[in-house]
């Protein structure tokens, strides 16, 4: 991670409070959201620029966490009522979790507008947020290199048109497996990645967890395992502090050839494992290059033969 100036990278997504139990304890009213994460993901590369929206609830030391990273906050609006909270609880194989609550509050009136100053960001990321505001911030940026997406399921279940409208006017997609299935109507993920970029994205970006991750581009494939871990706390938010360091290196390389989607593969992989190993946004936060370039020597140590 070499020292040099840092591009910015557009983010729109939640900004939350979550209250999580898993086999290894519990976070209550823990600073959450797929910007969140994604954002101090990429803050290790790149310069992000987050747009979202809280309530008067949310307290200035959550923003600090953001903007102590070189988060740029000020697209972030503060309105009264309720930040977005979700709580739940994670079974013992921390892949299986139940939905306790979800309380959208001023979540649901959320409108991004984004700033003048973020229309020209050359590498935006759509986080997983209802596909009519993704697209209404489509209609808000001009002459991106790279727009990348995320989804789930529930998108895919009640707003699949409109989520098709998405897929069709970005570049890359970023899906986990069953739902790159569920949505493609395939049964595998080879398959599934053949369909979705016939529909428009250049790239589909798979996560499969423990399994890794999988690129499935123009004459370009590639895969890169999990990093190995002794201990998970906590899975959530791994698939959004993923995005972010695989953006957050694209928009400091600029480049989207074969090495560096390798890269930014590796290290989204390497951010996500950081993630894991602690609640809420804890693992990622105040990390030295010395240590993320430390485990991504680990992780190309585990394939290079």
């Amino acid at each position: 991670m070499q020292e040099q100036k840092k591009e910015p990278l557009l983010i729109v997504g939640s900004v939350a409070f979550d209250s999580i139990e898993t086999p290894q304890g519990r976070a209550d009213m823990a600073l959450g959201g797929s910007a969140s994460f994604a954002s101090i993901a990429a803050s290790y590369f790149s310069s992000p620029q987050v747009v979202g929206i809280v309530g008067d609830d949310f307290g200035s030391h959550h923003m600090d966490k953001m903007s102590d990273h070189g988060v740029d906050v000020r697209g972030i609006e503060s309105v009264a009522g309720k930040t977005f909270h979700w709580k739940g609880r994670y079974h013992e194989n921390f892949k299986d979790r139940d939905t306790l609550e979800t309380a959208l509050n001023v979540f649901q009136h959320f409108n991004p507008s984004i700033p003048e100053a973020y229309r020209q960001t050359k590498f935006v990321l759509l986080g997983n947020i209802d596909p009519g505001l993704q697209l209404s911030v489509l209609d808000q940026t001009h002459d991106a290199r790279l727009v990348a997406m995320d989804t789930m399921n529930f998108w895919i279940n009640t707003k699949r048109d409109a989520l098709l409208e998405v897929i069709k006017r970005v570049d890359l997609l970023f899906i986990n497996d069953e739902e790159a299935m569920q949505l493609a109507d395939e049964w595998t993920v080879l398959a599934s990645a053949g369909k979705i970029r016939q529909w428009g994205p250049r790239y589909v970006v798979i996560k499969r967890g423990e399994h890794g991750a999988v690129l499935f581009g123009p004459d370009v494939t590639l895969y890169v395992p999990a990093v190995l871990l002794t201990r998970v706390v906590d899975p959530t938010g791994a698939g959004d502090t993923f995005a972010g360091g695989f953006l957050g290196h694209l928009s400091r390389s600029g480049s989207l050839d074969r090495s560096n989607l390798a890269a930014a593969l590796t290290w989204g992989t390497v951010m996500a494992s950081y993630a894991v190993e602690a609640f809420s946004v804890d693992g990622i936060c105040g990390l030295s290059a010395h240590d993320i370039e430390g485990r991504r020597r680990h992780l190309i140590d585990l394939v290079s033969y």
